[in-house]
């Protein structure tokens, strides 16, 4: 990674942003026999297209990344950033908008009362302060995938402007925790953050 322990990698949808995290993960597999690279997907197969969208997703990754392994986490990332980052180990999350929207608006939320996504926002808001403190505590390499969505029309529906004003506070959240921060569009990546030199 270029002068970062870590970076966060915002855009659009098919903007470049899981490409560029595979790059740096080649990169980073590619400068030492002794490194590591971890994948942590967050996406899960709510549907025959979403199936199909992971698989493919996986099998593209296999071709450009051979040594990429990958584990699914679809909720407790800082559990698993803490248990598999180290010195040696470069950790990609991708993505951050699943993650959220698998603790705001899981699949079936539909037969939750306001009781229970109430808890869950309470649940969701206690993993996050975790997640951000994972970050900064990570032995080794970071790389964090997320979609930018707040560019765009106000959505419709009081849920789905809170996902967007969660997502816009989590994005903002972890850019300060990160060193790097880039912002992908038509597959070339801008830089929003560097570190210091």
């Amino acid at each position: 990674m270029p002068n970062s322990r870590s970076e966060l990698i915002l855009g659009g949808q098919k903007s470049g942003k899981s490409r560029r995290a595979e790059l740096l993960a080649r990169d980073w597999l590619a400068q030492s026999p002794a490194h590591n690279a971890m994948l942590i997907a967050t996406a899960q197969p709510w549907d025959g297209e979403m199936r199909e969208r992971i698989a493919r997703h996986q099998r593209d990754r296999a071709e450009r990344v051979p040594g990429l392994q990958s584990l699914e986490e679809p909720r407790d990332l800082a559990a698993a950033l803490a248990t598999h980052s180290t010195a040696h180990t470069l950790v990609v999350v991708d993505c951050l908008t699943l993650w959220l929207t698998n603790w705001l608006m899981p699949a079936g939320d539909e037969a939750l009362d306001l009781r229970q996504k109430q808890a869950l926002a309470l649940d969701w808001k206690a993993q996050a302060a975790h997640f951000l403190i994972a970050i900064e505590q990570a032995p080794g390499p970071v790389v964090l995938v997320g979609n930018e969505i707040g560019l765009g029309v106000i959505p419709m529906g009081r849920e789905v402007r809170a996902f967007v004003d969660a997502l816009g506070v989590l994005n903002q959240q972890v850019a300060q925790a990160c060193e790097r921060v880039t912002l992908m569009a038509a597959g070339l990546p801008l830089t929003l953050k560097e570190p210091l030199r």
